[in-house]
């Protein structure tokens, strides 16, 4: 029976102090907006990184094998 009774006491006492603290951080909402908008800028920047280059790629004059005759 005793440990019946720890266990109530201590998950009492621990609900007990998880009430108390009201400060528990920013809400999961903002944060994820963030991510979101951090994401949405950095596969902006990856396209236009990759349109770039390939314009890069395509301004090179052909090019030919000088080890084939």
């Amino acid at each position: 029976m005793s440990l019946f009774t720890y266990v109530h006491v201590a998950l009492t006492t621990r609900l007990a102090e998880l009430r108390r603290d009201g400060e528990r951080g920013d809400s999961p909402v903002p944060t994820a907006v963030i991510i979101f908008g951090l994401v949405f800028v950095a596969t902006i920047v990856t396209g236009l990184a990759l349109a770039k280059a390939e314009d890069w790629m395509n301004g090179i004059p052909a090019h030919s094998n000088p080890t084939k005759p």
